[in-house]
């Protein structure tokens, strides 16, 4: 008996030990059980399709009261109504599990996730330099991304039909003439890298893209469109994967990275001073005159293997992984909201003082 319990401890420690090295990868087996459709794409109906006309299909509009509104301080200025730029927002996912591959937009839940989540957090980052648009879309469920060649990919591009229908419907009935930016973080990342070589590179809307921030999503400079060298290029495109000094990007060297504190894609890295401001909306959800906190130098960064990688956070706002110990994927947009907020001032006002 003796040796038996021995023996069953030491296995109960190996398995611990197991448990603990691969914990990131049994967490995601977990996540991905529970996160999968009740059928496969073929089998499911999906949701009704957008009518971009009706204003509730959208996240985001300049003329209404939404919280793409929200500034990061009291005394921070809001130009939606007054701006020469416009920003098409496409959002990240939130659609992070159940019956169906695609959103249902009567999912209020699911709306009331991406408005505070995302809208809040990244899209608000645009108000003062642009008007922010940000259609809703039947976004793809979480777990298609780690089955792209099935299910998944028949899910992303019913979803990436709905954000091309919504950006021709923007630039028919919204824009006016008006140069724009595209925006987006993760599945909307993903998105875009295809509306930017579909839509935009080499047609005559190129002119008139002031630049492109494709952020969260491992992408090359495939869709045509250049990759941004400084703080005032135009026309150009930046993007970035946060994750720790030695975590596993996930990503390719090849993968586009621009450092958002020096906005410069040659590797120089930028330290804690460069950092004008993180923001964390989180317990901020309240009124328009809750504010929250700026947090000055909480990361540096430096691009490196085609991804942004940061050696310390100096916060403890801050403090969650994405499915992998390292990787700051949910901290993309507020680890750098100030100088996203800052950049695309430059980039805006870069553009107009060209024509």
């Amino acid at each position: 008996m003796k040796k038996f319990l021995i023996v069953s401890g030491v296995i109960i420690g190996i398995l611990l030990i197991l448990g603990y090295v691969f914990r990131g990868v049994l967490q995601f087996a977990v996540m991905a059980y529970t996160m999968r459709p009740d059928a496969g794409f073929a089998e499911t109906t999906p949701p009704q399709k957008p009518d971009y006309a009706i204003t509730s299909n959208w996240a985001a509009l300049p003329d209404a009261e939404d919280l793409a509104d929200r500034v990061p301080t009291a005394n921070t200025e809001t130009l939606q109504l007054t701006a020469d730029v416009d920003v098409f927002f496409v959002h990240p996912t939130t659609l992070l599990g159940g019956a169906g591959w695609n959103q249902d937009l009567d999912d209020e839940e699911i709306n009331r996730r991406t408005n505070y989540g995302t809208i809040l957090g990244q899209a608000s980052a645009f108000n003062a330099c642009c008007r922010v648009y940000a259609p809703r879309y039947r976004q793809a469920t979480l777990l298609s991304f780690f089955t792209p060649q099935g299910d998944g990919g028949d899910a992303l591009e019913l979803a990436y039909r709905d954000v091309v229908r919504a950006f021709r419907f923007y630039m028919e009935h919204y824009n006016n003439g008006r140069p724009f930016i595209l925006a987006g973080h993760s599945q909307g990342g993903f998105h875009l890298d295809k509306l930017l070589g579909n839509e935009i590179a080499g047609t005559p809307l190129e002119e008139k893209l002031v630049a492109a921030y494709p952020i969260g999503y491992y992408i090359d400079d495939g869709n045509g469109i250049p990759i941004c060298q400084s703080a005032e290029q135009t026309g150009c495109q930046a993007t970035w994967n946060t994750v720790s000094l030695d975590a596993n990007s996930g990503g390719s060297p090849d993968s586009i990275c621009v450092n958002p504190l020096n906005w410069s894609a040659s590797g120089l890295h930028a330290g804690f001073d460069e950092n004008l401001g993180s923001v964390s909306f989180r317990g901020n959800q309240g009124t328009k005159d809750n504010y929250p906190q700026i947090e000055l130098g909480v990361v540096d960064a430096q691009c490196r293997d085609g991804a942004l990688r940061v050696s310390e956070i100096r916060s403890e706002n801050y403090g969650q992984s994405f499915i992998t110990e390292g990787n700051y994927h949910l901290y993309d947009y507020s680890f750098f909201y100030m100088n996203i907020r800052e950049n695309a001032v430059v980039r805006s006002r870069a553009y107009l003082a060209a024509k």
